[in-house]
């Protein structure tokens, strides 16, 4: 069975490992240990007898909800079958653009949707695979270098790509930062807005930083027609399975993508389970309440483990370098303990010297940390 590019594939890991999948213990994937919320089930358990219906073709209460949430227009709105779905409707629209730029390492599906439409996509990497003692300075101060990159992007496009202009151009990045977990200031992605044609930003992790110190564009997305906001409900409600995002952007945008999809993308169970998630404010605050110690103690752990070195993160995974073959690791790790990492070989720039664990409950964690100390 071919190696998954992605996390969470159980089927993979339960057949090298030997036993079923219910008996992987998944550090793979980043998503919440701690939902689904009750309040979802229950939404999901009441809509089995609309099974029989279609769903409102509009999603009218959903996008109601999602408004509500993050106090904007409904028509500002479009729910999604995950935000993959969306990233996919994007491409189309990137595609059309000179290039699109990659703040690297990127989030794999980035490459995918891109080629799906044969975009031109530049590469401005932060990390060198030839340069392996920078990469550990170099992660650390993603933020930094980011911040400052308008005009090293500029540099970039003048001196390697003669006759492309960054207004020309489109720039697609993540915050959180997958894989590092840094998180980038509104500030310092701010100016990019002002350079490029079309800036998308992937906020699949931004629901796990607490509300006094989120970083998300939101709150200025109407102030900018070439702002696309896109946001998960899978990682921090642990729905990975009902398959729900949404785009937040001008609606002239939005109208044109969805003439371009299949209709129903969101299906009933997965718009009851997104409404009542939504308004679960106990399980927001608790999520808030255990990330923070239940990472540190994870990060300490880790730091601790000779040979490791974890790099600080403010979302709910952690990156981490390691002087030993990370796919071999995560081999050992799951024969021997049945326990499955991310191996980063996937990320070009980082290579088989780095790994990505989510953060877990805390018996969860220290299990790795002991399986890991005997690795």
């Amino acid at each position: 069975m071919r190696q998954p590019a992605h996390g969470g594939n159980l089927a993979w890991a339960a057949a090298l490992a030997g036993c079923s999948p219910d008996a992987i213990l998944d550090f793979s994937a980043s998503i919440s240990p701690l939902g689904p919320p009750n309040s979802a089930i229950a939404a999901i358990l009441s809509q089995i007898g609309n099974l029989k219906h279609y769903p409102d073709p509009n999603y009218s209460e959903l996008r109601l909800a999602l408004s509500h949430f993050h106090q904007l227009p409904p028509e500002w709105i479009l729910p999604g079958n995950g935000s993959a779905e969306l990233l996919t409707l994007v491409g189309r629209e990137l595609a059309q653009l000179a290039a699109t730029i990659l703040i690297t390492p990127a989030f794999g599906d980035y490459y995918r949707t891109l080629r799906a439409y044969n975009a031109k996509v530049l590469e401005c990497p932060l990390i060198s695979s030839e340069q392996p003692v920078l990469k550990s300075q170099c992660v650390a101060n993603f933020p930094k270098v980011v911040a400052t990159g308008v005009a090293e992007l500029k540099v970039l496009l003048k001196t390697q790509h003669s006759g492309l202009d960054s207004t020309d151009c489109a720039l697609l990045l993540n915050n959180p930062h997958n894989p590092t977990g840094k998180l980038l200031s509104r500030d310092s992605i701010l100016p990019y807005l002002e350079q490029f044609a079309l800036v998308v930003v992937d906020e699949a992790f931004m629901d796990f930083v607490p509300p006094n110190e989120e970083q998300s564009l939101i709150p200025v997305v109407q102030e900018y027609a070439n702002l696309v906001v896109l946001r998960s409900l899978t990682k921090f409600y642990s729905l990975p399975g009902l398959r729900l995002g949404y785009a937040i952007a001008h609606p002239d945008w939005l109208a044109k993508w969805q003439l371009w999809r299949d209709p129903w993308p969101v299906n009933t169970l997965a718009a009851a389970a997104a409404i009542a998630a939504l308004q679960d404010t106990e399980f927001q605050q608790q999520t808030w309440a255990w990330l923070s110690p239940a990472r540190n103690q994870l990060f300490q752990g880790l730091a601790k483990i000779p040979g490791l070195q974890p790099q600080a993160s403010a979302a709910n995974f952690l990156l981490v370098e390691s002087q030993q073959s990370t796919s071999q690791l995560q081999q050992q790790l799951l024969q021997h303990h049945q326990i499955l990492i991310r191996d980063c070989i996937s990320f070009k720039e980082l290579g088989d010297r780095f790994f990505r664990v989510a953060v877990r409950e805390e018996s969860d964690n220290q299990r790795l940390l002991t399986a890991l100390k005997e690795s």
